[in-house]
Formats: C-alpha cells, sequence, structure tokens
C-alpha cells in the first residue's frame, strides 16, 4: 500500500462498490438475519459504476474504504476487494457489537481522517450518512447505482449493522 500524502478519497462497499441485493432478503420480517446476510458479501457482484469511480479515484486520491461492515467480516471483505482488482487502501469497519447508525460511525472515521489528510470525498449510498457527512463540511457522492430495498434501509438505521 503507497504511503503518500494525496488526498483521500473514501469509499463505503455495500451499495457502492459491491451490489448487495442478492441478500439484502435476510433483512427481511421481523428477525433480520445479520449472520447470513454478511455471509453471503462474499458472493456480491461488484458494482460497475463503483468501480469506475474507485479507479479513476486512485488516480488522483488515496484510496480508503469505509464500511458499516463488523470487524469480523474483515478476511473476506480484504478478499473480495482484491478479487474484484479494487485498489489497495485501508479498510475501516465496524467493531464487532457495535450497534450505533451508520451516520455516527462513519463521520467519527471521516472526521478523524479530515484531522489528518484532506478528504476529497466521500461516496456512499446511505442517504442519511451522506446527509451527515455533508453537514460537516464533506464533498460527498451519493452513490445511487444500486437497488436498496426498504428492509435494508429500515436496517440500517434501526439496527445500526452497515
Amino acid at each position: 500500500m503507497r504511503n503518500d500524502h494525496r488526498p483521500l478519497a473514501v469509499f463505503d462497499l455495500d451499495g457502492t462498490l459491491a451490489d448487495s441485493a442478492h441478500r439484502q432478503h435476510h433483512l427481511e420480517g421481523r428477525r433480520c438475519d445479520w449472520g447470513r446476510f454478511f455471509a453471503a458479501a462474499v458472493d456480491d457482484p461488484p458494482l460497475a459504476e463503483g468501480l469506475r469511480l474507485v479507479l479513476s479515484s486512485a488516480e488522483e486520491c488515496e484510496i480508503r474504504y469505509l464500511t458499516g461492515r463488523p470487524e469480523r467480516c474483515r478476511r473476506d471483505t480484504v478478499a473480495w476487494l482484491a478479487e474484484h482488482g479494487l485498489p489497495q487502501g485501508r479498510l475501516y469497519m465496524r467493531r464487532d457489537g457495535d450497534r450505533r447508525p451508520a451516520r455516527r460511525t462513519k463521520l467519527e472515521t471521516l472526521r478523524r481522517l479530515g484531522r489528518e489528510r484532506e478528504v476529497r470525498m466521500l461516496v456512499d449510498d446511505d442517504e442519511l450518512v451522506c446527509d451527515a457527512a455533508e453537514r460537516a463540511g464533506f464533498t460527498v457522492v451519493r452513490a445511487r447505482w444500486a437497488t436498496v430495498s426498504s428492509a435494508m434501509q429500515d436496517a440500517q438505521e434501526r439496527e445500526g449493522r452497515t
């Protein structure tokens, strides 16, 4: 991994680079099955629009990945990034057991990164994360190229899992 002083481009995974549509059914109903939801992430197809943006951003920026996936998914996530030819970059994940909404956890990480380096942009599909980042002064690209079920949106906010 290159250690340089280029600005950072920060990318979400689910719904931004990885198409999680095939596993969102695990979040429907009264009891979400988060174990199966995250286990199925290894089979996510990449999202072409997200891949194009991360690859073009890597020409000027150092890439960082910021996901709501729990730390226990790190090995599978790193393997997925490599398998799909994504640029190397540090991966920030939610601590196991942390159920705070992504708009809080991701903003904490963004602020920490912003104190160290210029954050050129955040690319994320979660509208609440995007709104919070914009209010905090970050440049945001809203990843609106994936299909996100209402069950997924509700689970993201209500259960703070992704």
